[in-house]
């Protein structure tokens, strides 16, 4: 078991809810990957009120992997539910000087990961970057078109609302710097789909530099996400975004502690 206190180059944080499919191909992906890594990681599989046996295949995962990685420490954690809960909870408990938010149907492949990392960042220094599927040099493979229709109508409000400029804010992989995240997370109020924003329009009012890297995207059959429905509650959880933002609730801390001006991370 490794220093808990001890920082690594990177941490990947994945939110697993009923995941006890998806999950063992993913985590053996990803593993896999590391081990073939030059630098120092640990994987944070983020349990969040599952009801099928998540927590027991992890568990085992880990009792069977964990001797084979001596550069990569796999944790399992808890939180409430939502997403958004088990992402913030994953991102504040990680070490990393870089922390990766990582869905588990892994529908962006592993080895994408670089792109996100120095030196093969294009962008040079930046808060946070943003897996994109929109950007030029993005591929998706086999998106049904309504899907994509009703992202890019969310996709426009996002931009109208609360972070201009951001093409696809609703892909599920995204990295932080550890200076990033621990600025922003700890200011995070929002459990479920809508996090996504509300994390990087807390960024942005902060100055953090928010850069878009183009991947290669695979569609997922299986996906959790409800397309009318979830659309709706993310409408709801922008909307109660900007709320937060003119009420000024994303420029203190929980702790109370005040921010400085904002500056680039």
């Amino acid at each position: 078991m490794s220093d808990s206190s001890q920082t690594v180059f990177l941490s990947i944080v994945i939110p697993a809810y009923n995941e006890e499919r998806r999950l063992p191909p993913s985590l053996q992906k990803i593993v896999a990957y590391l081990q073939e890594q030059p630098y120092s990681s640990e994987i944070l599989i983020v349990e969040n009120g599952s009801t099928d046996a998540t927590t027991a295949v992890v568990e085992s995962f880990i009792a069977e992997y964990q001797p084979t990685c001596p550069n990569t420490q796999l944790t399992l954690l808890h939180s409430s539910p939502g997403k958004g809960a088990a992402v913030k909870r994953g991102m504040l408990v990680a070490r990393g000087e870089y922390r990766f938010v990582c869905d588990a149907d892994l529908a962006m492949p592993i080895a994408e990961l670089a792109k996100f990392l120095p030196p093969l960042h294009a962008e040079g220094t930046f808060g946070v970057a943003i897996a994109s599927r929109e950007l030029p040099g993005a591929v998706r493979y086999h998106e049904p078109t309504y899907r994509h229709i009703m992202g890019r109508v969310f996709n426009l409000l996002v931009r109208l609302l609360a972070v201009p400029g951001i093409q696809d804010t609703q892909c599920g992989f995204k990295m932080f710097t550890g200076a990033a995240a621990t600025r922003v997370f700890p200011l995070q109020r929002i459990d479920g789909w809508g996090f996504d924003v509300e994390v990087l329009y807390i960024a942005r009012q902060h100055g953090i530099r928010l850069v878009e890297v183009p991947i290669h995207w695979y569609y997922q059959s299986d996906s959790r996400v409800r397309p009318v429905q979830d659309t709706l509650n993310m409408v709801r959880e922008l909307l109660k975004i900007r709320r937060n933002g003119r009420a000024g609730l994303y420029a203190v801390a929980a702790s109370g502690t005040h921010f400085a001006s904002p500056h680039d991370l």
